[in-house]
């Protein structure tokens, strides 16, 4: 049974307290960088040890999941961690998400060294030390980059073994028997020779007092929950309608807003008439916003749909945008940064400009890509709901970074972060959208003209669209010289985009200056596991001041399609199977030569298809995970239909097999939408989409059937979350061309071709 999204007051000022006889245990003592959330606020008859676990007298057993549920599963793999070394099966616990706390900030989310095949080089270990650095300074409490298991896994399984042996302690000095014999099942402590039985619950406040134990973890051999698919615990209440998404809140006497913000992005007002919409029945206020997410105007009403129609009276004369006012300027801002090339290369192999210079211009091939801004379009809008009241601050959203809607809320508010409270909800979507903290910031200053009263405010679809944090526009010119064996012996590859980490910081740290090269601009290209003597890949930063954000894969989702494309050009100009050219480029890295060949295995490759139908293949590593796909597309009076899509996928250790097939399938789906037709295109400085109309994924009837099958030869774990997303475009821009002889370079593809 899960508790998630009936976080009260008291739990999140306590964080895991537990009722009244209970006691929390668990992991914390070997690394404290941040002060436990539970020390000296537990009521009489409690105790804590740590954040992750409490229990209660009456045997009631939480789990603390201080990661987002957003579809991915998280609240079930991070609880069987817990449950795994403490005895009990899923269907004893409770799930709750965790108070915003430093303690609970994410290591792995920003120690991941640049090549997550090897960190031999002086870059990756500075760029790791640095980053888990700043991780501890800034504490982020954070849900991305497909870290939360990894993160999770050696904590939550000390939290639990920790916890059960200290039970086991506490039943040996009740029953007057060694420890060392007693078992644990079910939620109690029995000892085998005199038949003496306790349960949890009636030990939790003995076992609090003992010393805190070193514990051994227990060997993959003796697991019962973890490596075996289990039942969601968050699925009863999705199923039923619970409300447990951010945009269900209901509070008593609760107002209702919304936002209209500039249309070109980070603009101001020139001047505006506000009269029509204050005017209008049910509007209670009319309040400018400014933050550094933008500037506009917020609407407080008795409903929503006043809210929306009032937002719509609002009569602005905006400002020009600050960058290129349509696609035209936006590709040659693009252009100007290719031609500079004055970023950094994060990979540069041998020696690229020699092995040029002399190249028969046969032996060489060049191409250029492109691919357009994209948003996130999350199923449930963006919405949250804030409380100003008494000197102190409630905050209800679907977050991705509870610590920082924190500091950044209590800032808007003028309040102490100790003042404030934020309730992480499920939410409907997330890819990274919810990192941001507009939505927050927004209710935070509506809450602060709302005398009082709660606020909650929901965006419709089309501010939602029109004011995203995109997924940035890149460009990339790309050349290879060929040997007479048809590989390439050298790779030259120039890529452009907006700084997505500079444009965060922008926004939220503007004191903070990204140090060193930005890996973000050419990861998915600069850090794959092909061995090629003379290998350059050069990302340089293009100045476009286009708000941008992390979206699901981030750089991965558009460099993976360069570099797996041109691959594929590769292999086709030099009279090489594409499956032949990564056999043989892989060769040095047998868990990127096992994936391959596994997906091949699966679609048949080599096989021949029936007339009218044919396969592409790509791979791409991204947040430690080797993923190869074959697409499989059928030609359907004269448009595309994909059939087929077979994913082998590399985690190192999969916990449940089911949640991480179903998370590679969700990235399949994402990227083969961002494939066949998303775009977000801007006319006069303004967003041209504005919903599901012209901004559509896939639909249930052009999805193709998707065979996930897991491997466990990486040497460390890696995400489930983002993987599965690269791969897709490339893979099926590659089997189009196998199918039709048209390489298309730009996304969407679309453009080019009709789907079906």
């Amino acid at each position: 049974m899960s508790r998630l999204g009936k976080i009260t007051r008291r739990t999140l000022l306590v964080g895991a307290a537990v009722v009244a006889g209970g006691v929390a245990f668990g992991y914390y003592q070997y690394r404290k960088p941040y002060p436990n959330p539970l020390d000296g606020e537990t009521a009489e008859n409690e105790a804590t040890f740590n954040p992750w676990l409490k229990i209660a007298s009456d045997n009631t057993i939480t789990v603390i999941v201080p990661r987002a549920e957003m579809g991915q599963g998280v609240t079930t793999t991070l609880a069987a961690l817990v449950a795994e070394e403490l005895d009990i099966a899923l269907d004893d616990i409770e799930v709750e998400h965790g108070p915003a706390a430093y303690a609970y900030y994410n290591e792995v989310m920003t120690e991941e060294g640049p090549f997550p095949f090897y960190d031999e080089s002086f870059t990756a270990n500075a760029m790791r030390g640095a980053m888990k650095v700043a991780a501890k300074f800034l504490g982020i409490q954070g849900t991305g980059g497909s870290t939360s298991t990894r993160d999770a896994f050696e904590k939550m399984r000390l939290a639990g073994a920790t916890a059960r042996e200290m039970l086991k302690a506490a039943a040996a000095g009740k029953f007057g028997a060694d420890a060392s014999i007693l078992t644990t099942a079910g939620g109690s402590v029995t000892d085998p020779v005199s038949g003496q039985s306790a349960t949890y619950g009636e030990l939790a406040l003995a076992a609090a007092g003992l010393p805190v134990p070193d514990v051994a973890l227990r060997p993959r051999a003796e697991w019962k929950l973890l490596g075996r698919s289990q039942p969601r615990t968050d699925m009863r209440a999705k199923v039923t309608g619970a409300p447990v998404f951010g945009i269900d809140v209901a509070l008593p006497d609760m107002l209702f807003g919304t936002v209209k913000m500039s249309p070109r992005l980070q603009a101001r007002p020139k001047s505006a008439d506000l009269s029509r919409a204050e005017a209008m029945p049910g509007v209670v206020k009319v309040v400018a916003i400014d933050t550094g997410y933008g500037h506009g105007f917020g609407v407080i009403a008795e409903n929503t749909w006043a809210a929306f129609k009032a937002a719509e009276a609002i009569e602005v004369d905006w400002e020009d945008a600050s960058y290129p006012a349509d696609e035209a300027g936006i590709a040659a801002r693009l252009n100007e940064a290719l031609d500079r090339r004055d970023g950094g290369s994060l990979r540069d192999d041998g020696d690229v400009d020699t092995a040029f210079a002399d190249a028969p211009a046969e032996n060489v091939l060049s191409a250029e890509y492109r691919v357009p801004y994209l948003a996130h379009a999350t199923m449930e809008p963006m919405n949250a709901t804030a409380w100003l009241r008494d000197g102190k601050l409630d905050v209800w959203c679907g977050n991705q970074g509870p610590t920082l809607v924190r500091q950044f809320c209590a800032g808007a508010a003028g309040l102490e972060e100790e003042a404030v409270l934020v309730h992480t909800t499920m939410m409907g979507g997330g890819f990274g959208r919810r990192i941001e903290l507009d939505a927050a910031l927004y209710a935070t200053h509506m809450a602060r003209e709302a005398g009082g009263r709660p606020v909650k405010v929901t965006w419709t679809r089309e501010e939602d669209t029109t004011h995203d944090v995109y997924r940035p526009a890149a460009a990339g010119r790309f050349r290879a010289r060929l040997g007479a064996d048809g590989l390439p012996v050298a790779l030259d590859m120039n890529i452009a985009t907006p700084s997505v980490l500079k444009s965060i910081l922008g926004r939220t740290f503007p004191s903070i200056s990204p140090m060193g090269p930005d890996r973000l601009l050419s990861e998915g290209a600069f850090d794959q596991p092909y061995s090629i003597a003379n290998y350059r890949v050069t990302g340089t930063e293009a100045e476009l001041t286009i708000p941008t954000g992390f979206w699901r894969s981030v750089g991965n989702s558009f460099n993976a399609f360069f570099h797996e494309s041109f691959l594929d050009e590769v292999a086709h100009a030099g009279k090489v199977d594409p499956l032949d050219l990564r056999r043989k480029l892989m060769a040095d890295y047998p868990v990127a030569l096992a994936v391959v060949e596994k997906a091949a295995v699966m679609a048949g490759w080599g096989t021949p298809l029936p007339a009218g139908r044919a396969r592409g293949m790509a791979f791409t590593i991204s947040f430690g995970t080797w993923v190869a796909e074959v697409v499989q597309v059928a030609e359907v009076d004269g448009a595309i239909r994909i059939e087929k899509v077979f994913c082998a996928a590399d985690l190192g250790t999969v916990l449940d097999p089911a949640i991480v097939k179903a998370q590679m399938m969700s990235g399949i789906v994402f990227g083969l939408s961002q494939a066949i037709g998303q775009e977000i295109t801007f006319a006069d400085g303004m967003v041209e989409q504005s919903n599901f109309h012209d901004y559509d994924a896939l639909r249930i009837n052009q999805c193709p059937e998707i065979e996930v099958e897991l491997l466990e030869n990486a040497p460390r774990m890696g995400g489930a979350g983002e993987p599965g997303t690269p791969p897709a475009a490339p893979a099926l821009a590659n089997a189009i061309f196998a199918l039709t002889g048209k390489r298309i370079r730009a996304l969407p593809l679309s453009k080019e071709v009709d789907f079906v």
